[in-house]
This record gives structure tokens, sequence and C-alpha cells, in this order.
């Protein structure tokens, strides 16, 4: 898919001013420049424009709010002074995969004054020798290259911050939903102890049923019992009055 027809159908139905991010990655740039892309992105923040074809960046327009830049995997190996013009509040900047091979060619980066980090993995630059020396030495206000600090100290996840500086928003949700489930264990203890107590009754019922059953067998035994000595004493009656009789 052509670039400009991405961006086209990224945009799905909303005016390019209503725009914050834009990724038009893997799409298709005929002429090695970019298409599709105006003045009328006003509010765009973000853009990436990974791995198009691009061999020039004379063509984009002026987009003042921008900070982030992906274009990385294209064929750029110069060319870079239009960034300061165009996009002159970048902070991070990712030219990894490209042509780039001579210092010299960063010079017009010097001009993007808020520029904190700058990727230049599988660029023939990074093979100079004291590459990262140079590079800081040439850009000053550059914190971060290739992910590292002169120090050799890690950047910072940024979708991390983002998530930070977005945790208030999100806490309020999360704290709903974890009430909600506290109503619901409190819901699901109550039961449960309404159906423990309801077992421990009819439990209980159960082994009165069970004594009476027991205390009416013991009465049957004893009446059964009785019954069987009177019938005995009867007949010790009836042997002896027959005795009686035939003495008389």
């Amino acid at each position: 898919m052509d670039m400009k027809k991405r961006i086209t159908l990224e945009l799905r139905n909303r005016s390019p001013a209503e725009i914050v991010e834009l990724v038009v990655d893997n799409s298709r740039s005929a002429d090695g420049e970019v298409e599709g892309l105006t003045d009328e992105f006003t509010e765009l923040e973000f853009l990436s424009v990974v791995n198009v074809g691009l061999s020039s960046l004379a063509k984009l327009p002026s987009l003042p709010k921008l900070r982030k830049l992906e274009l990385s995997d294209n064929n750029l190996s110069g060319s870079l002074d239009t960034l300061a013009q165009k996009c002159p509040n970048l902070t991070y900047l990712n030219l990894s995969g490209n042509k780039i091979k001579e210092l010299s060619t960063l010079e017009a980066l010097q001009n993007l004054k808020s520029l904190q980090s700058l990727d230049l993995f599988n660029c023939e630059i990074t093979s100079l020798e004291d590459y990262r020396e140079s590079v800081f030495e040439l850009l000053p206000q550059v914190t971060y290259l290739d992910g590292f600090d002169q120090e050799d100290n890690e950047a910072p996840d940024s979708e991390a911050d983002d998530e930070d500086e977005d945790g208030e928003d999100r806490a309020g949700p999360t704290g709903d939903y974890g009430e909600e489930d506290d109503e619901e264990e409190d819901e699901d203890g109550s039961e449960g102890r309404e159906v423990g107590l309801s077992f421990q009754v009819n439990q209980a019922n159960q082994e009165d049923y069970e004594d009476e059953d027991d205390y009416a067998e013991e009465e049957e035994e004893q009446h059964g019992a009785q019954g069987q000595k009177r019938k005995r004493d009867v007949d010790d009656e009836g042997e002896d009055d027959d005795d009686d009789d035939e003495d008389n």
C-alpha cells in the first residue's frame, strides 16, 4: 500500500488536526519522498515512518508539535537539515538502519536544541573510531545515543514514563474494580456463611432425628423384653395351676 493511501486510512474519517500519533510503517513511497503528510497535521506529536523506502525528507511538512520521529530502515543518507526547519521540537529521533556514513551528516541536527535521544543502530557511521565520543561532542544536547548515555546508563523506557504520567487516570477505574471485587467477596462470604449455618442446622436436626430413632429402637427392645417376660410369667403360672390340679 502506498504511503498516501495508508495515511488516508489511518485518519478514519478524522481531520488531520485531530491526529496526535500516526504510524505508516511498511507502506511504500513511490519516489522516496514523504507523501500524504501536510501542514494540517498541526497536533501531531508522534510519527513513525519505518521501512517505507524514504531517501529524502525534502517534502516533510511543518510539524511544530512533533516530539518523536521514527525513520528507521529507510535509505536516508542526508537532508537532515529539513528536520530542524520542519520539526524544531523533536526530543527523540530514530535513524537506525539508514545510509548515514559520515559524522558531518549529523551536523544538521545541532539546531534541534531539544533533541535528547538519537538512535543510529546499523548505520555505517557506528563503525567509525570514537563514534560515541564524537557524536556526544558534536551534539551536546543529546543525552542518549543508541539507548545509552555517556556513562553507559540505559535510557528509561518512554512507554513506562507515559504510563506513570497517566497513572492517576488509571488508578480510578482500578480502584473501582477493587471495590466491586470486595463487594462480591463480601456477598460470597455472606452466602458462604449462610450456607454453612444452614448445613450446621440441618446436620443438628439430622442428629436429633437419629437420636430419636435410636431412642425408639431402645424402647421397642425394652417393651419386647418386658412382653416376653410377662409371657413367661403367665406360662409359669399356668404350669403351676396344672400341677395343683394334678395334686388334687
